[in-house]
């Protein structure tokens, strides 16, 4: 009799057990649903009762660079108000510097030069890479010939090249505008190539059977069908294109944009480091929206 009471005892106590395990098992459960649960019933209570319309969003969209500026300005007010100004400027203080320099044409010129670098670098390496490009997108032979100097181009660093472009082309222009070049080139021949190659198979076999020639081919065709990878090349290019610029006008150079960053390293003139700086984002912005608006004109005409 001892021994029943002992076994109903000790299967009571197992179920219990197991009751409290699975309980303990599904508790997580039972919490994930009730938070799940909690966060639909807010998600429904605050959501718009109809999606908002293409214009409203359109709206949103044109206001939204402004806000990131505007935030962006009063973050950096805030921070430097906890560091001295030679660590930090104020946003005041940099636009008081920047007027100054306006004021006497330092500004201007330096801009225009660091600009006329740029520019001529683009255009050198954008030439280079066509003229490389071409072939190989269309000969595998010409392409096991080149591939290696096109690769080298981006493999060694330009600043271990541009002592010996110094030396070779002096300290103008034209070497900074180089020293662009080799950072252009490498983007815009390997878009150039992939764009030249895109053009369908069924269009190429549609202008051999109509017996059209290799310039005909290049002209209608691939060039055409190359046209967007030839501007998503640009687009890259033409901030590398600044890049570059400074990049030479750190290493040697008496007048630029980079020239004034050095110049105001050198003396702890940060509002003037950083009024450069702000300079050079404002070009590079500027290219990049040029070369947008003659994307959308070339392409969708």
């Amino acid at each position: 009799m001892k021994l029943g009471v002992a076994l109903k005892a000790s299967y009571a106590l197992l179920s219990a057990s197991q009751e409290l395990w699975l309980s303990l098992c599904l508790a997580p459960k039972r919490v994930f649903e009730s938070f799940g649960a909690f966060c639909m019933h807010i998600a429904q209570r605050w959501a718009p009762t109809r999606p908002a319309s293409p214009a409203k969003l359109e709206g949103w969209l044109r206001w939204a660079p402004l806000i990131s500026l505007g935030a962006t300005l009063l973050a950096w007010h805030w921070l430097a108000q906890h560091y001295p100004p030679f660590i930090l400027p104020s946003p005041a203080a940099v636009l008081v510097r920047a007027w100054h320099k306006l004021l006497d044409g330092t500004l201007l010129f330096h801009a225009l030069v660091t600009l006329s670098e740029a520019l001529l670098g683009l255009i050198l390496g954008s030439l280079a890479a066509f003229l490389l490009g071409v072939p190989m997108a269309k000969s595998a032979l010409a392409e096991r010939l080149l591939s290696p100097f096109v690769i080298a181009s981006q493999g060694v660093p330009f600043v271990a090249v541009a002592p010996l472009i110094f030396i070779w082309f002096g300290n103008g222009t034209l070497a900074k505008a180089v020293v662009c070049a080799l950072v252009v080139f490498f983007p815009m021949a390997i878009n150039i190539m992939t764009g030249l190659r895109s053009a369908p198979a069924v269009l190429r076999d549609l202008f051999r059977a109509m017996q059209a020639n290799a310039f005909e081919t290049f002209t209608k065709l691939e060039l055409p069908a190359a046209l967007p990878f030839v501007f998503a090349g640009l687009r890259v290019s033409v901030t590398l294109s600044m890049v570059g610029a400074i990049a030479g006008e750190f290493l040697s150079a008496s007048r630029g944009l980079g020239f004034l960053v050095s110049l105001g390293s050198g003396t702890y003139d940060t509002p003037l480091v950083m009024v450069s700086v702000i300079v050079t984002i404002v070009l590079a912005l500027a290219l990049y929206a040029l070369v947008r608006i003659v994307e959308r004109r070339v392409l969708l005409g």
